[in-house]
């Protein structure tokens, strides 16, 4: 049984706990089919309406694992291109999941974020982070390029500039430098982070199902549409919001001054 990644529901709550906690959660070929599994599942489950991914341990992920790495060595340098080749197109599938998948999907992370960690934090909707998480591309001092969409979402978040650096120059920076920068939400003591988590994630859960969907896949789209057809999808995703219960119920409780209850529909 496959046990590296953890699946754990709680109403509409999923949470992927990545374990492997004695290696750091680092990345291995298990850690891949599970990932591919369990967001395969979760993102054709109507049921959800968040999905929380953290780290089992002190850590969140350092990266792939490179004593698996080391296993390659022995072979002809064709034979290493086709193997590392097909692995990240093969890991790639998680992360094309999570980002296209309709619910929201947080990131919780501590300890360790590095490498293939960053990729999927930054692949996530939203992170929150423990004042002990420290983060760091790492590539370049394994001789390699990024893998999990780290060279996509990094100058989309941050700026092309301050991507090179991390990428180019593999420098560790803390909790209050991912937070300027914009790659973490909030920054929360590490004994608080869980109880942070699992608000936030409440916040999503019980919110207009429908509209957060939307405004996800609005959002997504922006940077390759041109001004005129993200308008134009505004304005049609505005339409279909408007035709739901839930934007019944939020007008009516603004105008009898409570809280809305949506239902998700």
């Amino acid at each position: 049984m496959n046990t590296t990644v953890l699946l754990d529901r709680d109403g509409a709550i999923a949470t992927l706990t990545l374990n492997r906690p004695a290696s750091l959660n680092t990345l291995d070929s298990e850690m891949i089919h599970a990932l591919i599994a369990h967001s395969t599942e979760l993102a054709a489950d109507d049921s959800v309406r968040c999905v929380i991914i953290k780290g089992a341990g002190k850590h969140f992920m350092a990266g792939g694992d490179i004593r698996s790495f080391g296993e390659q060595l022995a072979g002809v340098p064709s034979d290493r291109q086709r193997h590392f080749t097909h692995m990240v197109e093969h890991m790639h599938t998680a992360i094309e999941n999570l980002q296209r998948m309709p619910h929201p999907v947080l990131a919780s992370v501590h300890g360790a974020v590095a490498g293939f960690g960053l990729s999927l934090m930054c692949a996530c909707d939203l992170a929150l982070a423990a004042e002990s998480s420290y983060f760091t591309s790492a590539y370049r001092h394994l001789g390699l390029t990024p893998d999990g969409g780290m060279s996509y979402t990094l100058p989309r978040l941050i700026g092309l500039k301050k991507a090179m650096e991390i990428i180019l120059l593999g420098e560790r920076f803390d909790a209050a430098e991912a937070l300027r920068l914009g790659l973490v939400n909030r920054v929360v003591p590490e004994s608080e982070l869980h109880a942070a988590t699992h608000e936030l994630a409440s916040m999503l859960a019980t919110g207009p199902a429908l509209a957060l969907r939307r405004a996800k896949r609005l959002v997504n789209q922006s940077m390759s549409q041109s001004l005129s057809a993200q308008l134009l999808s505004e304005a049609e995703s505005f339409g279909a919001c408007a035709t739901s219960e839930d934007f019944a119920e939020g007008v009516r409780a603004f105008l009898e001054k409570r809280k809305p209850r949506f239902g998700g529909s």
